[in-house]
Protein backbone atom coordinates (compact mmCIF):
# COMPACT_ATOMS: atom_id res chain seq x y z
CA UNK A 1 0.00 0.00 0.00
CA UNK A 2 1.50 3.33 -1.04
CA UNK A 3 1.49 6.54 0.97
CA UNK A 4 -0.99 7.94 -1.57
CA UNK A 5 -3.94 6.07 -0.13
CA UNK A 6 -6.83 8.45 -0.80
CA UNK A 7 -10.09 6.49 -0.88
CA UNK A 8 -11.03 8.25 -4.13
CA UNK A 9 -8.18 6.46 -5.93
CA UNK A 10 -10.36 3.32 -5.94
CA UNK A 11 -12.52 5.14 -8.50
CA UNK A 12 -9.88 7.25 -10.25
CA UNK A 13 -7.50 4.33 -10.92
CA UNK A 14 -9.88 3.02 -13.57
CA UNK A 15 -9.03 5.86 -15.92
CA UNK A 16 -5.33 4.94 -15.87
CA UNK A 17 -6.38 1.31 -16.42
CA UNK A 18 -8.11 2.29 -19.69
CA UNK A 19 -11.70 1.86 -18.46
CA UNK A 20 -12.90 5.41 -19.16
CA UNK A 21 -15.68 4.16 -21.45
CA UNK A 22 -16.62 1.08 -19.42
CA UNK A 23 -19.94 1.17 -17.56
CA UNK A 24 -19.29 1.75 -13.86
CA UNK A 25 -22.84 2.29 -12.59
CA UNK A 26 -26.27 1.07 -13.67
CA UNK A 27 -29.11 2.86 -11.94
CA UNK A 28 -32.65 2.27 -13.14
CA UNK A 29 -32.52 3.05 -16.85
CA UNK A 30 -29.29 5.10 -16.79
CA UNK A 31 -25.71 3.98 -17.26
CA UNK A 32 -22.61 5.92 -16.22
CA UNK A 33 -19.11 5.14 -17.42
CA UNK A 34 -15.98 5.44 -15.33
CA UNK A 35 -15.25 8.63 -17.23
CA UNK A 36 -18.67 9.97 -16.25
CA UNK A 37 -18.20 9.06 -12.59
CA UNK A 38 -14.73 10.57 -12.34
CA UNK A 39 -15.98 13.81 -13.88
CA UNK A 40 -19.07 13.90 -11.64
CA UNK A 41 -16.93 13.22 -8.57
CA UNK A 42 -14.50 15.94 -9.62
CA UNK A 43 -17.36 18.42 -9.97
CA UNK A 44 -18.74 17.41 -6.57
CA UNK A 45 -15.36 17.86 -4.89
CA UNK A 46 -14.81 21.27 -6.48
CA UNK A 47 -18.38 22.32 -5.71
CA UNK A 48 -17.86 21.41 -2.04
CA UNK A 49 -14.70 23.54 -2.01
CA UNK A 50 -16.73 26.44 -3.43
CA UNK A 51 -18.96 26.22 -0.33
CA UNK A 52 -15.94 26.50 1.93
CA UNK A 53 -15.53 22.83 2.83
CA UNK A 54 -11.99 22.19 4.02
CA UNK A 55 -9.85 19.17 4.73
CA UNK A 56 -11.17 16.82 7.47
CA UNK A 57 -14.51 18.66 7.69
CA UNK A 58 -17.55 16.41 7.61
CA UNK A 59 -20.02 16.39 4.70
CA UNK A 60 -23.37 14.71 5.42
CA UNK A 61 -24.91 12.63 2.64
CA UNK A 62 -28.62 11.91 2.98
CA UNK A 63 -29.20 10.33 -0.40
CA UNK A 64 -30.73 7.24 -1.98
CA UNK A 65 -28.33 4.86 -3.69
CA UNK A 66 -27.32 6.42 -6.98
CA UNK A 67 -24.51 8.16 -8.88
CA UNK A 68 -24.99 11.37 -6.85
CA UNK A 69 -24.20 9.56 -3.60
CA UNK A 70 -21.14 7.88 -5.07
CA UNK A 71 -19.89 11.14 -6.63
CA UNK A 72 -20.45 13.11 -3.42
CA UNK A 73 -18.64 10.46 -1.38
CA UNK A 74 -15.60 10.22 -3.65
CA UNK A 75 -15.61 13.96 -4.37
CA UNK A 76 -15.51 14.79 -0.66
CA UNK A 77 -12.78 12.22 -0.03
CA UNK A 78 -10.77 13.53 -3.00
CA UNK A 79 -10.45 16.99 -1.40
CA UNK A 80 -9.57 15.49 1.98
CA UNK A 81 -13.00 16.11 3.51
CA UNK A 82 -14.86 13.39 5.42
CA UNK A 83 -18.10 12.10 3.83
CA UNK A 84 -20.74 10.81 6.26
CA UNK A 85 -23.41 8.66 4.53
CA UNK A 86 -26.59 8.66 6.61
CA UNK A 87 -29.28 6.06 7.10
CA UNK A 88 -32.27 7.18 5.01
CA UNK A 89 -34.82 5.52 7.32
CA UNK A 90 -34.44 7.78 10.36
CA UNK A 91 -36.65 10.51 11.81
CA UNK A 92 -36.11 14.28 11.63
CA UNK A 93 -34.97 14.46 15.25
CA UNK A 94 -32.37 11.78 14.54
CA UNK A 95 -30.91 13.85 11.73
CA UNK A 96 -30.81 16.91 13.99
CA UNK A 97 -28.68 14.90 16.44
CA UNK A 98 -26.40 13.57 13.69
CA UNK A 99 -25.88 16.96 12.02
CA UNK A 100 -24.97 18.58 15.33
CA UNK A 101 -22.78 15.70 16.42
CA UNK A 102 -20.87 15.55 13.13
CA UNK A 103 -20.75 19.36 12.79
CA UNK A 104 -21.36 18.98 9.08
CA UNK A 105 -21.24 22.31 7.27
CA UNK A 106 -22.91 20.88 4.15
CA UNK A 107 -25.56 18.23 3.61
CA UNK A 108 -26.32 16.81 0.18
CA UNK A 109 -29.88 15.51 0.39
CA UNK A 110 -32.28 13.74 -1.95
CA UNK A 111 -35.55 15.50 -2.65
CA UNK A 112 -37.50 12.68 -0.98
CA UNK A 113 -35.82 13.54 2.33
CA UNK A 114 -35.50 17.32 2.02
CA UNK A 115 -38.78 17.94 3.87
CA UNK A 116 -37.30 16.34 6.98
CA UNK A 117 -34.79 19.18 7.24
CA UNK A 118 -37.30 22.03 7.30
CA UNK A 119 -38.40 21.74 10.96
CA UNK A 120 -34.87 21.11 12.27
CA UNK A 121 -32.59 23.29 10.15
CA UNK A 122 -32.62 26.27 12.52
CA UNK A 123 -31.45 23.99 15.33
CA UNK A 124 -28.56 22.50 13.32
CA UNK A 125 -26.00 25.01 14.52
CA UNK A 126 -23.12 24.00 12.22
CA UNK A 127 -25.11 23.45 9.02
CA UNK A 128 -24.55 26.25 6.49
CA UNK A 129 -25.57 24.79 3.13
CA UNK A 130 -28.20 22.33 1.93
CA UNK A 131 -27.79 20.89 -1.58
CA UNK A 132 -30.91 19.14 -2.90
CA UNK A 133 -30.73 16.45 -5.57
CA UNK A 134 -33.88 16.33 -7.70
CA UNK A 135 -36.32 18.59 -9.46
CA UNK A 136 -38.30 21.14 -7.49
CA UNK A 137 -38.19 24.58 -5.94
CA UNK A 138 -35.87 24.70 -2.94
CA UNK A 139 -35.85 28.05 -1.13
CA UNK A 140 -32.77 28.59 1.03
CA UNK A 141 -31.18 25.54 -0.59
CA UNK A 142 -28.86 24.89 -3.54
CA UNK A 143 -30.08 22.86 -6.52
CA UNK A 144 -27.71 19.98 -7.29
CA UNK A 145 -27.82 20.39 -11.09
CA UNK A 146 -26.87 24.08 -10.97
CA UNK A 147 -24.28 23.48 -8.27
CA UNK A 148 -22.60 20.66 -10.17
CA UNK A 149 -22.63 22.29 -13.58
CA UNK A 150 -20.94 25.41 -12.22
CA UNK A 151 -17.97 23.37 -10.96
CA UNK A 152 -14.96 22.10 -12.89
CA UNK A 153 -14.67 18.34 -13.44
CA UNK A 154 -10.88 18.55 -13.14
CA UNK A 155 -9.76 17.26 -9.76
CA UNK A 156 -7.00 15.01 -8.56
CA UNK A 157 -7.32 13.38 -5.13
CA UNK A 158 -5.11 15.09 -2.57
CA UNK A 159 -2.24 13.20 -0.98
CA UNK A 160 -3.27 11.82 2.40
CA UNK A 161 -1.79 9.70 5.13
CA UNK A 162 -3.13 6.14 5.12
CA UNK A 163 -4.20 6.74 8.73
CA UNK A 164 -5.98 10.05 8.09
CA UNK A 165 -9.76 10.09 8.79
CA UNK A 166 -11.51 9.32 5.50
CA UNK A 167 -15.21 8.78 6.26
CA UNK A 168 -17.67 8.05 9.03
CA UNK A 169 -20.29 5.34 9.18
CA UNK A 170 -23.04 5.35 11.76
CA UNK A 171 -23.73 2.03 13.43
CA UNK A 172 -26.44 0.99 15.82
CA UNK A 173 -25.51 -2.69 15.73
CA UNK A 174 -28.15 -4.59 17.66
CA UNK A 175 -28.30 -2.06 20.52
CA UNK A 176 -30.30 0.70 18.81
CA UNK A 177 -27.85 3.45 19.80
CA UNK A 178 -26.26 5.32 16.89
CA UNK A 179 -22.46 5.53 17.07
CA UNK A 180 -20.19 7.42 14.67
CA UNK A 181 -17.45 5.00 13.56
CA UNK A 182 -14.34 6.74 12.18
CA UNK A 183 -12.50 4.99 9.33
CA UNK A 184 -9.20 5.97 7.74
CA UNK A 185 -8.13 5.91 4.11
CA UNK A 186 -6.17 2.64 4.25
CA UNK A 187 -9.25 0.68 5.37
CA UNK A 188 -10.99 0.57 1.99
CA UNK A 189 -8.14 -0.79 -0.08
CA UNK A 190 -7.40 -3.40 2.58
CA UNK A 191 -10.96 -4.77 2.46
CA UNK A 192 -10.85 -4.74 -1.34
CA UNK A 193 -7.58 -6.65 -1.52
CA UNK A 194 -8.27 -9.15 1.25
CA UNK A 195 -11.98 -9.88 0.84
CA UNK A 196 -13.16 -8.71 -2.59
CA UNK A 197 -10.00 -10.10 -4.17
CA UNK A 198 -8.73 -12.72 -1.74
CA UNK A 199 -12.08 -14.38 -1.00
CA UNK A 200 -14.63 -13.46 -3.69
CA UNK A 201 -12.09 -13.09 -6.51
CA UNK A 202 -14.16 -10.29 -8.07
CA UNK A 203 -13.14 -9.44 -11.61
CA UNK A 204 -13.60 -6.79 -14.26
CA UNK A 205 -16.51 -8.67 -15.84
CA UNK A 206 -18.53 -8.77 -12.61
CA UNK A 207 -21.70 -6.76 -12.05
CA UNK A 208 -22.38 -6.38 -8.33
CA UNK A 209 -25.87 -5.78 -6.95
CA UNK A 210 -26.25 -5.13 -3.24
CA UNK A 211 -29.63 -5.18 -1.52
CA UNK A 212 -27.87 -3.58 1.47
CA UNK A 213 -27.77 0.19 0.99
CA UNK A 214 -24.59 2.21 0.51
CA UNK A 215 -24.94 3.99 3.87
CA UNK A 216 -24.30 0.64 5.57
CA UNK A 217 -20.74 -0.71 5.84
CA UNK A 218 -21.73 -3.95 4.11
CA UNK A 219 -23.42 -2.10 1.24
CA UNK A 220 -20.60 0.45 0.92
CA UNK A 221 -18.17 -2.33 0.05
CA UNK A 222 -20.58 -4.31 -2.11
CA UNK A 223 -21.76 -1.39 -4.23
CA UNK A 224 -19.23 1.44 -3.99
CA UNK A 225 -15.70 0.13 -3.38
CA UNK A 226 -15.46 -3.53 -4.44
CA UNK A 227 -16.78 -3.24 -8.02
CA UNK A 228 -14.71 -0.11 -8.70
CA UNK A 229 -11.56 -1.70 -7.25
CA UNK A 230 -12.08 -4.69 -9.57
CA UNK A 231 -13.00 -2.51 -12.56
CA UNK A 232 -16.48 -4.01 -12.66
CA UNK A 233 -19.96 -2.51 -12.58
CA UNK A 234 -22.19 -1.53 -9.67
CA UNK A 235 -25.95 -2.06 -10.05
CA UNK A 236 -27.83 0.38 -7.81
CA UNK A 237 -31.49 0.41 -6.78
CA UNK A 238 -32.50 3.74 -5.17
CA UNK A 239 -35.89 2.65 -3.86
CA UNK A 240 -36.71 0.65 -0.78
CA UNK A 241 -35.58 -2.93 -1.22
CA UNK A 242 -38.47 -5.39 -1.09
CA UNK A 243 -38.24 -9.09 -1.80
CA UNK A 244 -40.83 -8.89 -4.57
CA UNK A 245 -38.79 -6.26 -6.46
CA UNK A 246 -35.44 -8.03 -6.15
CA UNK A 247 -36.32 -10.73 -8.67
CA UNK A 248 -37.21 -8.09 -11.25
CA UNK A 249 -34.09 -5.99 -10.56
CA UNK A 250 -31.89 -9.05 -11.00
CA UNK A 251 -33.72 -10.10 -14.18
CA UNK A 252 -33.40 -6.60 -15.62
CA UNK A 253 -29.77 -5.79 -14.77
CA UNK A 254 -28.25 -9.29 -14.83
CA UNK A 255 -25.77 -9.01 -11.94
CA UNK A 256 -23.18 -11.74 -11.55
CA UNK A 257 -22.81 -11.37 -7.76
CA UNK A 258 -25.82 -10.71 -5.53
CA UNK A 259 -25.29 -9.41 -1.97
CA UNK A 260 -28.14 -9.54 0.54
CA UNK A 261 -29.00 -10.29 4.17
CA UNK A 262 -30.45 -13.51 5.62
CA UNK A 263 -33.82 -11.81 6.13
CA UNK A 264 -34.04 -10.94 2.43
CA UNK A 265 -33.04 -14.41 1.30
CA UNK A 266 -35.79 -15.80 3.53
CA UNK A 267 -38.32 -13.31 2.12
CA UNK A 268 -37.34 -14.14 -1.46
CA UNK A 269 -37.72 -17.86 -0.78
CA UNK A 270 -41.22 -17.22 0.55
CA UNK A 271 -42.13 -15.59 -2.79
CA UNK A 272 -40.23 -17.88 -5.10
CA UNK A 273 -41.74 -20.10 -7.75
CA UNK A 274 -40.27 -22.15 -10.63
CA UNK A 275 -40.60 -19.21 -13.04
CA UNK A 276 -38.45 -16.98 -10.85
CA UNK A 277 -35.57 -19.42 -10.95
CA UNK A 278 -34.72 -18.04 -14.41
CA UNK A 279 -34.51 -14.50 -13.01
CA UNK A 280 -31.29 -15.40 -11.23
CA UNK A 281 -29.67 -16.99 -14.26
CA UNK A 282 -26.90 -14.36 -14.49
CA UNK A 283 -25.78 -14.78 -10.86
CA UNK A 284 -22.73 -16.98 -10.27
CA UNK A 285 -22.97 -16.85 -6.46
CA UNK A 286 -24.64 -14.89 -3.68
CA UNK A 287 -23.15 -13.31 -0.55
CA UNK A 288 -24.79 -12.93 2.86
CA UNK A 289 -23.89 -10.88 5.94
CA UNK A 290 -25.60 -8.73 8.55
CA UNK A 291 -26.39 -11.68 10.77
CA UNK A 292 -25.80 -15.42 10.66
CA UNK A 293 -27.38 -17.29 7.75
CA UNK A 294 -29.36 -20.32 8.96
CA UNK A 295 -28.19 -23.58 7.45
CA UNK A 296 -31.79 -24.33 6.42
CA UNK A 297 -31.92 -21.10 4.38
CA UNK A 298 -28.63 -21.96 2.69
CA UNK A 299 -29.94 -25.40 1.74
CA UNK A 300 -33.37 -24.20 0.58
CA UNK A 301 -31.80 -21.48 -1.58
CA UNK A 302 -29.44 -23.96 -3.18
CA UNK A 303 -32.29 -26.40 -3.83
CA UNK A 304 -34.57 -23.70 -5.27
CA UNK A 305 -32.10 -21.71 -7.38
CA UNK A 306 -29.02 -23.91 -7.70
CA UNK A 307 -26.93 -21.09 -6.21
CA UNK A 308 -24.54 -20.97 -3.30
CA UNK A 309 -24.82 -18.29 -0.62
CA UNK A 310 -21.35 -17.37 0.66
CA UNK A 311 -22.00 -16.38 4.27
CA UNK A 312 -19.66 -14.33 6.44
CA UNK A 313 -19.44 -12.00 9.40
CA UNK A 314 -18.28 -8.40 9.40
CA UNK A 315 -18.94 -5.26 11.37
CA UNK A 316 -19.06 -1.51 10.89
CA UNK A 317 -16.01 -1.24 13.14
CA UNK A 318 -14.04 -3.56 10.82
CA UNK A 319 -15.66 -2.04 7.69
CA UNK A 320 -16.53 -5.34 6.05
CA UNK A 321 -16.33 -9.13 6.33
CA UNK A 322 -13.39 -10.73 8.20
CA UNK A 323 -14.61 -14.33 8.58
CA UNK A 324 -16.16 -15.93 5.50
CA UNK A 325 -16.96 -19.05 3.60
CA UNK A 326 -15.32 -19.40 0.17
CA UNK A 327 -17.22 -19.69 -3.12
CA UNK A 328 -17.56 -23.36 -3.92
CA UNK A 329 -16.61 -24.43 -0.39
CA UNK A 330 -19.41 -23.12 1.85
CA UNK A 331 -20.37 -25.07 4.97
CA UNK A 332 -24.09 -24.66 5.68
CA UNK A 333 -24.74 -22.83 8.96
CA UNK A 334 -21.09 -21.82 9.40
CA UNK A 335 -19.56 -18.35 8.97
CA UNK A 336 -16.51 -19.97 7.39
CA UNK A 337 -12.86 -19.29 8.19
CA UNK A 338 -10.67 -16.24 8.71
CA UNK A 339 -10.24 -13.86 5.76
CA UNK A 340 -6.56 -13.40 4.78
CA UNK A 341 -4.92 -10.46 6.53
CA UNK A 342 -7.04 -10.71 9.69
CA UNK A 343 -6.39 -12.31 13.06
CA UNK A 344 -9.11 -13.68 15.32
CA UNK A 345 -9.25 -14.97 18.87
CA UNK A 346 -12.00 -16.44 21.06
CA UNK A 347 -11.96 -15.67 24.78
CA UNK A 348 -14.06 -17.65 27.27
CA UNK A 349 -15.82 -16.29 30.36
CA UNK A 350 -12.66 -16.76 32.43
CA UNK A 351 -10.64 -14.58 30.07
CA UNK A 352 -8.72 -17.58 28.72
CA UNK A 353 -8.47 -18.72 25.09
CA UNK A 354 -11.54 -20.81 24.28
CA UNK A 355 -10.91 -24.47 23.54
CA UNK A 356 -12.07 -26.00 20.22
CA UNK A 357 -15.85 -26.27 20.38
CA UNK A 358 -16.12 -23.95 23.40
CA UNK A 359 -18.05 -20.67 22.89
CA UNK A 360 -16.04 -17.51 23.36
CA UNK A 361 -16.19 -13.76 22.80
CA UNK A 362 -14.89 -12.94 19.32
CA UNK A 363 -12.00 -10.48 18.99
CA UNK A 364 -10.59 -9.45 15.60
CA UNK A 365 -7.54 -7.56 14.39
CA UNK A 366 -6.81 -6.16 10.93
CA UNK A 367 -5.81 -3.03 9.02
CA UNK A 368 -9.44 -2.14 8.21
CA UNK A 369 -10.38 -1.49 11.85
CA UNK A 370 -11.82 1.88 12.81
CA UNK A 371 -9.80 4.24 14.97
CA UNK A 372 -12.63 4.98 17.37
CA UNK A 373 -16.11 6.34 17.98
CA UNK A 374 -16.57 10.09 17.69
CA UNK A 375 -16.94 11.74 21.11
CA UNK A 376 -17.25 8.42 22.94
CA UNK A 377 -13.96 7.64 24.64
CA UNK A 378 -15.41 5.12 27.08
CA UNK A 379 -16.99 3.00 24.35
CA UNK A 380 -13.84 3.27 22.23
CA UNK A 381 -11.67 2.02 25.08
CA UNK A 382 -14.07 -0.82 25.86
CA UNK A 383 -14.31 -1.97 22.22
CA UNK A 384 -10.88 -1.23 20.75
CA UNK A 385 -8.08 -2.60 22.92
CA UNK A 386 -4.67 -2.23 21.30
CA UNK A 387 -4.83 -3.90 17.90
CA UNK A 388 -7.98 -5.86 18.84
CA UNK A 389 -11.65 -5.04 18.36
CA UNK A 390 -14.26 -6.73 20.54
CA UNK A 391 -17.11 -7.63 18.20
CA UNK A 392 -19.74 -8.38 20.84
CA UNK A 393 -20.39 -11.77 19.18
CA UNK A 394 -19.95 -15.22 20.62
CA UNK A 395 -18.55 -17.94 18.38
CA UNK A 396 -17.15 -21.41 18.60
CA UNK A 397 -14.46 -22.80 16.30
CA UNK A 398 -14.50 -26.42 15.18
CA UNK A 399 -11.56 -28.70 14.53
CA UNK A 400 -11.52 -27.69 10.85
CA UNK A 401 -11.14 -23.96 11.57
CA UNK A 402 -14.77 -23.09 10.77
CA UNK A 403 -16.52 -20.56 12.99
CA UNK A 404 -20.09 -21.08 14.20
CA UNK A 405 -22.14 -18.14 15.42
CA UNK A 406 -23.60 -18.53 18.92
CA UNK A 407 -25.30 -15.13 19.22
CA UNK A 408 -24.49 -11.70 20.57
CA UNK A 409 -22.50 -11.81 23.79
CA UNK A 410 -25.45 -10.37 25.70
CA UNK A 411 -27.90 -12.76 23.97
CA UNK A 412 -26.43 -15.98 25.37
CA UNK A 413 -28.78 -17.73 27.81
CA UNK A 414 -28.01 -19.93 30.79
CA UNK A 415 -31.05 -22.17 31.26
CA UNK A 416 -31.07 -24.92 33.88
CA UNK A 417 -27.33 -24.50 34.23
CA UNK A 418 -26.66 -24.96 30.51
CA UNK A 419 -25.45 -22.24 28.15
CA UNK A 420 -27.85 -21.91 25.23
CA UNK A 421 -27.19 -20.07 21.97
CA UNK A 422 -30.36 -18.40 20.61
CA UNK A 423 -28.98 -18.94 17.12
CA UNK A 424 -28.84 -22.70 17.57
CA UNK A 425 -32.52 -22.75 18.63
CA UNK A 426 -33.47 -20.50 15.72
CA UNK A 427 -31.59 -22.69 13.26
CA UNK A 428 -33.57 -25.73 14.39
CA UNK A 429 -36.91 -23.89 14.27
CA UNK A 430 -36.36 -22.59 10.76
CA UNK A 431 -35.92 -26.15 9.51
CA UNK A 432 -39.68 -26.62 10.06
CA UNK A 433 -41.70 -25.92 6.93
CA UNK A 434 -44.22 -23.80 8.85
CA UNK A 435 -41.59 -21.29 10.02
CA UNK A 436 -40.53 -18.38 7.83
CA UNK A 437 -38.23 -16.76 10.41
CA UNK A 438 -37.90 -16.49 14.16
CA UNK A 439 -36.01 -14.88 17.03
CA UNK A 440 -35.18 -16.39 20.41
CA UNK A 441 -34.62 -14.48 23.67
CA UNK A 442 -34.57 -15.27 27.38
CA UNK A 443 -37.56 -14.36 29.56
CA UNK A 444 -38.22 -14.72 33.29
CA UNK A 445 -41.13 -16.82 34.48
CA UNK A 446 -43.18 -16.10 37.59
CA UNK A 447 -40.52 -17.81 39.67
CA UNK A 448 -37.83 -15.53 38.17
CA UNK A 449 -36.21 -18.45 36.38
CA UNK A 450 -34.90 -17.91 32.87
CA UNK A 451 -36.79 -19.59 30.04
CA UNK A 452 -36.30 -19.73 26.28
CA UNK A 453 -38.93 -17.85 24.30
CA UNK A 454 -39.31 -17.99 20.51
CA UNK A 455 -41.05 -15.32 18.46
CA UNK A 456 -42.13 -17.01 15.23
CA UNK A 457 -43.19 -15.57 11.87
CA UNK A 458 -45.08 -18.26 9.98
CA UNK A 459 -44.72 -19.15 6.33
CA UNK A 460 -47.28 -17.80 3.92
CA UNK A 461 -50.62 -19.57 4.21
CA UNK A 462 -49.89 -21.17 7.60
CA UNK A 463 -52.33 -20.28 10.38
CA UNK A 464 -51.19 -19.99 14.02
CA UNK A 465 -52.73 -22.28 16.63
CA UNK A 466 -51.92 -23.73 20.06
CA UNK A 467 -51.50 -27.12 18.39
CA UNK A 468 -48.92 -25.72 15.97
CA UNK A 469 -47.06 -24.05 18.84
CA UNK A 470 -46.80 -27.41 20.64
CA UNK A 471 -45.72 -29.07 17.40
CA UNK A 472 -42.88 -26.56 16.95
CA UNK A 473 -41.77 -26.95 20.55
CA UNK A 474 -41.65 -30.72 20.15
CA UNK A 475 -39.82 -30.32 16.83
CA UNK A 476 -36.99 -28.55 18.63
CA UNK A 477 -37.14 -30.80 21.71
CA UNK A 478 -36.55 -33.90 19.57
CA UNK A 479 -33.41 -32.36 18.06
CA UNK A 480 -32.08 -30.34 21.01
CA UNK A 481 -33.71 -31.52 24.26
CA UNK A 482 -32.07 -28.87 26.49
CA UNK A 483 -32.65 -26.04 24.03
CA UNK A 484 -36.34 -26.14 23.12
CA UNK A 485 -38.43 -22.95 23.66
CA UNK A 486 -40.62 -23.30 26.74
CA UNK A 487 -42.62 -20.31 25.49
CA UNK A 488 -43.58 -19.64 21.85
CA UNK A 489 -45.41 -16.63 20.42
CA UNK A 490 -46.56 -16.11 16.84
CA UNK A 491 -45.90 -12.60 15.47
CA UNK A 492 -46.54 -10.89 12.13
CA UNK A 493 -42.98 -9.53 11.85
CA UNK A 494 -39.73 -9.18 13.78
CA UNK A 495 -38.22 -5.77 14.66
CA UNK A 496 -35.11 -5.20 12.56
CA UNK A 497 -32.40 -2.66 11.87
CA UNK A 498 -32.02 -1.07 8.44
CA UNK A 499 -29.44 -3.74 7.60
CA UNK A 500 -31.83 -6.57 8.44
CA UNK A 501 -30.51 -7.57 11.86
CA UNK A 502 -33.14 -8.65 14.36
CA UNK A 503 -33.38 -6.18 17.23
CA UNK A 504 -33.55 -8.73 20.03
CA UNK A 505 -33.16 -6.02 22.63
CA UNK A 506 -36.58 -4.69 21.59
CA UNK A 507 -38.11 -8.12 22.07
CA UNK A 508 -36.48 -8.40 25.50
CA UNK A 509 -37.59 -4.89 26.48
CA UNK A 510 -41.18 -5.51 25.36
CA UNK A 511 -41.26 -8.77 27.25
CA UNK A 512 -39.88 -7.13 30.40
CA UNK A 513 -42.53 -4.40 30.10
CA UNK A 514 -45.27 -6.98 29.75
CA UNK A 515 -44.04 -8.78 32.87
CA UNK A 516 -44.01 -5.58 34.90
Amino acid sequence: MTESSNVAEVLYQNIAAGRENKVAVCCRGARFTYGDMVQLSGRAGNALKSLGVEREQRVALLLPDGPELIASFYGAAAIGAVPVPLNTYLLAEDYETLFNQSRAKVVVVGKAFAYLLEPIRSRCVHLRHVVVVGEGSWPSAVAWDDWIQAASPELRPVEVSPDEPAFWLYSSGSTGRLKAVIHVHRSVRFTCEQYAGGVLALRETDRCFSAAKLFHAYGLGNGMTFPFWAGGTSVLWPDQVLAETLFEVIRRFQPTVFFATPALFVSMLALSNPERRNNLGSVRFCVSAGEALPGSTFQRWQEQFGLEIVDGIGSTEMLHIFISNRPGQSVAGSSGSIVPGYRVKLVNDNGDPARPGEPGDLWVSGASSAIGYWQDRARTQATMVGEWVLTGDKYRRDAHGCFWYQGRSDDMLKVNGVWVSPIEVENVLTQHAAVRECAVVGVRNTGELLQIKAFVVLAQGVEPSPALARQLQNFVRQRAPQRYPQVLEFVAALPKTASGKVRRFELRAAEAGAVR
